[in-house]
């Protein structure tokens, strides 16, 4: 442990418990606060929610630097709490991720075999070719200066970036996948979706192309409702019989949840 602290808005679930519950996280340099229209129709549906700020955004405590795994421990740290919570099912777990949300809530999955569902959000298929559309825009070669970054933003964050691509990390996951992706999106092609989709590794990973480009939907109440129809699916009381692949309204109120600290993890 670091010492860090994460902040997040917590919602307990409605109705009996326990119940499932789902972690939602937010894009780089987003917070809790843009994710905001899902909170409501996930509540609404039963579910507990928890947004949380990453570390190094929002209200959350800063670190040396920020990153996709990084993001994914943090998001660990927010299922673990939420696992804690006697009003939660611990075997009823989510998670929802946007574009390195996205990313970052793939490689928990590939790592927690236990993990209920998954919704990915604008991901992209691999933080090389992110890097290098960003490269691309600063007018940095690729060659060889974008190598070299690529190999220093590497050994800064201590992984190798075709160990957390999610075209390599969709393949480890065992639970529901729900990927969904603007066909306008600027900053993501929408082909990336296609490509984690196509190496998949049962058919409980589905694919939904929503008009729209990376952090907008034209059509918000559809894409909510989608959501929240897949983590019924997923997450009801027959999901916890047994651990195995399955298949599956607009924002009404602004969550009302306390406020929570928590550490972040290294």
């Amino acid at each position: 442990m670091r010492g860090r602290t994460l902040h997040a808005w917590y919602m307990p679930p409605r109705g009996a418990t326990p119940a499932s519950a789902v972690a939602v996280l937010h894009g780089w340099g987003g917070n809790a606060e843009t994710m905001l229209p899902l909170a409501a129709p996930l509540h609404l549906a039963g579910h507990g929610v928890l947004l949380f700020d990453a570390r190094c955004h929002g209200s959350s405590d800063d670190d040396d630097f920020a990153s996709l795994p990084r993001f994914a421990e943090d998001l660990e740290h927010a299922l673990d709490w939420l696992a804690r919570q006697p009003e939660v099912d611990a075997r009823r777990l989510a998670a929802i991720g946007h574009s390195v949300g996205a990313a970052a809530a793939l490689l928990v999955a590939a790592r927690r075999p236990a993990l209920s569902a998954i919704v990915s959000l604008a991901a992209f298929a691999h933080p090389a070719r992110m890097m290098e559309r960003w490269l691309d825009s600063k007018g940095i070669p690729r060659w060889p200066f974008g190598q070299l970054i690529l190999w220093y933003v590497q050994r800064t964050i201590g992984h190798r970036f075709d160990d957390i691509a999610p075209c390599h990390t969709i393949r480890q996951i065992r639970c529901p996948v729900l990927i969904a992706h603007g066909s306008d999106d600027a900053t993501v092609p929408v082909a990336e979706a296609r490509e984690i989709h196509a190496n998949r590794a049962h058919d409980g990973v589905e694919l939904r192309i929503l008009t729209g480009g990376h952090d907008d939907c034209q059509d918000l109440d559809r894409v909510l409702a989608d959501v929240v129809r897949f983590l019924d699916s997923s997450l009801g009381p027959e999901s916890t019989k047994e651990n195995a692949p399955q298949t599956g309204g607009a924002f009404l109120a602004e969550p009302s949840g306390r406020a929570l600290k928590r550490p972040a993890a290294n």
